[in-house]
């Protein structure tokens, strides 16, 4: 069984940066992508980014390309969102989810097969 543990969110000021970790228990290929999702407050969830484990392919969405930046650590089933410049926009709760079985990377949520319980980012401008 897969499980998926975010950690590293909090409270920042705007322009501040967080480093976003999830950590993946239970996988037994690579032929994974780790994504990103945001909900905030009355709002739909939204894909954020992603990174392929076997090839450490990204994609990000338009609205954080540029500032964010998805990285991994294989040896750790790992995966990071480095998150710069941030902005009370931002604020929301971020979800890890994992895409089992992938050839490709994809920002639709109903495509992840797992998902962590999110951790709270806050922003204050």
């Amino acid at each position: 069984q897969v499980q998926l543990l975010e950690s590293g969110g909090g409270l920042v000021q705007a322009g501040g940066s967080l480093r976003l970790s999830c950590s993946a228990s239970g996988l037994t290929s690579n032929r994974v992508a780790m994504g990103w999702f945001r909900q905030a407050p009355g709002k739909e969830r939204d894909f954020v980014a992603a990174i392929k484990l076997s090839t450490s392919s990204t994609y990000y969405s338009d609205s954080v390309k540029g500032r964010f930046t998805c990285s991994k650590d294989n040896a750790l089933n790992t995966v990071y969102l480095q998150m710069n410049s941030l902005n009370p926009g931002d604020t929301a709760v971020y979800y890890c989810a994992l895409d089992w079985g992938v050839s490709r990377i994809s920002s639709v949520e109903d495509d992840y097969d797992y998902w962590g319980r999110g951790t709270q980012v806050t922003v204050s401008s």
